[in-house]
């Protein structure tokens, strides 16, 4: 066929595509209703992990699935902002880490509410300034976000979703690799880079910032300031690009928690995560976890926190495979229950791919 007759057919395609996405916005007009008569929560983290689970099925030759999923978020958002416009905070400014997950999660549609710290973020959410939260929790190279942790000890929020970003990083300046005698960058970047640093800027000043974002633009007003930044937030800033993927951990990803007032309904395929203290007494840690092994539940992650006002005593907090509405998951928090002088449960939600 001819390019006319090739465009011919996308069109026709897209007119296809234009209706089918109105009747399905139609049909997201009606669940609304239906969700605003029963006082449900718009956004629904279960039903939309399995709605992008479920792409994984199709098979689309010509289509990566990592478009299509990407295509379907921001389906799902559109439709969400017309049942009802969500306002989401998350720790700015933009073009960080944490803002690329909060548009990953929720789509452009989204109203986005910069935030100054982790702390603001958790404050939005409970002052009910913002709908929901994106919050760092931790990092694969660069280990846990103590913030986020000590936020859960103050708060009744539930964690309703989890996400992971691919962390790449760059350097970005307005002068020549060479030229650069500051860089600038939040402590995280600098110390996923740190090998690359040493090899190619090892004399320069660093200067630690709070972000990212705030690095590229320090780095754009000074002459010869560098920035270990997002490729998004050195565009933004016009810099140029020196290098880039300057990070020691090609996999290197962070993962993120969407906080929020509603529990996630069941999925097939969820995690729980809790946080309880240990009587100050010997094997009172190895007893707390024992219903976890007694119960066969896979546990994913374990970080301690000193307990506030205690010294020398610790909160624990622990994510494991499975959901707080199943026997099992149920049986293994009772017994816990009578362990622990305090067991909070902090959120069972959909489980990240």
């Amino acid at each position: 066929m001819s390019l006319d007759e090739l465009r011919q057919q996308i069109d026709r395609i897209d007119e296809q595509i234009i209706q089918l996405l109105d009747q399905r916005a139609s049909l997201a007009v009606q669940i609304g209703n239906h969700k605003q008569g029963s006082n449900t929560a718009v956004y629904d983290a279960a039903r939309e992990a399995q709605i992008l689970r479920q792409l994984a099925q199709y098979d689309t030759s010509a289509l990566p699935n990592v478009a299509l999923a990407s295509i379907f978020r921001e389906i799902l958002a559109a439709c969400r902002s017309i049942q009802q416009p969500l306002k989401v905070a998350y720790l700015g400014p933009q073009y960080t880490f944490t803002h690329m997950a909060a548009l990953q999660q929720f789509g452009s549609s989204t109203q986005l509410i910069s935030s100054g710290s982790i702390t603001e973020v958790f404050g939005a959410v409970q002052r009910e300034q913002a709908d929901y939260g994106v919050v760092p929790i931790e990092n694969s190279t660069g280990g846990v976000v103590a913030e986020t942790l000590d936020c859960f000890l103050d708060s009744h929020l539930l964690i309703s979703a989890e996400l992971y970003v691919p962390v790449h990083l760059c350097v970005a300046a307005n002068c020549c690799l060479e030229e650069i005698t500051t860089l600038y960058s939040h402590p995280q970047p600098l110390a996923q880079s740190r090998k690359w640093l040493s090899e190619n800027l090892a004399e320069v000043r660093v200067e630690n910032v709070a972000s990212t974002a705030i690095a590229a633009q320090r780095a754009s007003e000074d002459p010869r300031g560098g920035a270990i930044t997002t490729q998004l937030a050195a565009q933004s800033c016009e810099l140029k690009i020196l290098a880039e993927n300057v990070e020691d951990e090609p996999a290197n990803r962070t993962r993120f928690f969407v906080i929020g007032s509603h529990a996630a309904e069941p999925t097939g395929r969820d995690k729980t995560s809790i946080l309880f203290t240990t009587a100050h007494r010997a094997g009172a840690l190895y007893a707390a976890l024992e219903p976890l092994a007694t119960y066969d539940i896979n546990m994913t992650f374990i970080q301690s926190r000193p307990a506030r006002g205690r010294l020398w005593e610790y909160v624990f907090f622990v994510d494991f495979e499975g959901h707080q509405n199943q026997p099992r998951i149920q049986q293994a928090l009772d017994a816990l229950t009578d362990r622990c002088p305090l067991l909070q449960v902090l959120g069972s939600y959909p489980a990240a791919e």
